[in-house]
């Protein structure tokens, strides 16, 4: 058994209290507020993060786009991302992929929802890069719907490259999530999207009331990637709106694009849609793991224990007068102390 202590921002609301998070065998077993003190807490601790939406394959081509807009960077089948994917040997997309692994897993991410290429091969890829790393990738595996022997659910590309139905159907079938891409470029295959009854959208710029009225009465989640828009060019994700018809949870998209930090995502987003610290930390937690059922994202009693546990004495966030404020908009990797998991 271990008892953490610091400022825990616990539950779904993150209220700070001052306490210690109770951990045996890897699950939280009690969080107990304790008598506050005059000197500021040493730790603060939170959920450690979910990565919503990440393509860790292009690891092999970090900032190989610049300059790039979407259909030449990303867009499949002859993008640069492609085009660099299919010329990498395996070796060095595992190796690759590794070492973007264990960057998120240091940086305080517990796991993250990954849209993998190549289809069973790239799955294989996949699951080989992450063993022995302390971080869990959930794999949305592309291509073949045999491709669900190897993955944890479908990754579509977007419904105008496909009408996905076999996959679709295949997902439903073995009862995992089925997530697909819409409204990044435009609207045009957010309604096509739609149809096929997702468990996840991603990205969704340039969705309308239209769409979002689909997508409450769907109820599905959708993944927003604020960094890797505005890289690409392609407008910002209206995030205030889709908040009003649905949970939104953050992701960092390509690694060729951008490093998948949640602090630098979170700080983005604070920065640029004006929201409260409090949305953007439930956005880069909780969000992402209730997605794709993920037993993490929360602070409480019975869940599995993935914290996050940053130095509040560190020379960064000495002083702050709000943990939350600080944890979205000034923390770094530099102040992590530890990740428990």
């Amino acid at each position: 058994m271990e008892e953490i202590e610091g400022t825990v921002l616990a539950g779904r609301s993150f209220e700070p209290v001052h306490g210690r998070v109770v951990v045996d065998a890897g699950r939280i077993t009690a969080v107990e507020e304790t008598r506050g003190s005059d000197e500021d807490p040493e730790r603060i601790v939170l959920p450690a993060f979910v990565n919503a939406h990440t393509h860790i394959g292009d690891s092999v081509a970090k900032e190989a786009a610049n300059g790039l807009g979407l259909e030449a960077a990303v867009a499949p089948p002859d993008s640069l991302k492609h085009r660099r994917l299919s010329a990498a040997d395996n070796g060095t997309l595992v190796e690759a992929m590794r070492r973007t692994g264990r960057f998120m897993q240091r940086t305080g991410t517990a796991a993250f929802l990954d849209f993998r290429e190549f289809g069973v091969e790239g799955a294989r890829a996949l699951r080989e890069a992450a063993e022995g790393l302390d971080i869990e990738a959930f794999v949305f595996g592309s291509g073949d719907p045999e491709v669900l022997d190897v993955a944890d659910g479908y990754g579509a590309s977007g419904a105008n490259d496909n009408d996905f139905a076999a996959e679709r159907a295949a997902a439903r079938e073995r009862g995992v999530p089925f997530a697909i891409h819409a409204g990044e470029p435009d609207a045009t295959d957010i309604h096509p999207a739609l149809d096929l009854a997702p468990d996840l959208l991603v990205h969704m710029v340039h969705a309308e009331a239209e769409h979002l009225e689909r997508v409450a009465d769907q109820g599905t989640p959708i993944a927003v990637c604020p960094r890797a828009n505005r890289v690409l060019g392609v407008g910002r994700p209206p995030i205030g709106t889709l908040l009003e018809y649905t949970d939104v949870a953050l992701g960092t998209d390509n690694v060729m694009l951008n490093a998948p930090s949640m602090f630098r995502e979170m700080e983005y987003t604070a920065k640029t849609f004006g929201l409260d610290s409090g949305t953007i930390l439930r956005m880069a937690t909780t969000a992402g793991a209730e997605a794709v059922g993920l037993d993490c994202g929360v602070i409480e009693p019975g869940r599995r224990a993935a914290l996050l546990v940053l130095d509040a004495g560190s020379d960064n966030l000495a002083g702050v007068a709000d943990p939350v404020d600080a944890v979205v908009r000034r923390a770094s990797a530099l102040d992590v102390e530890r990740v428990v998991r």
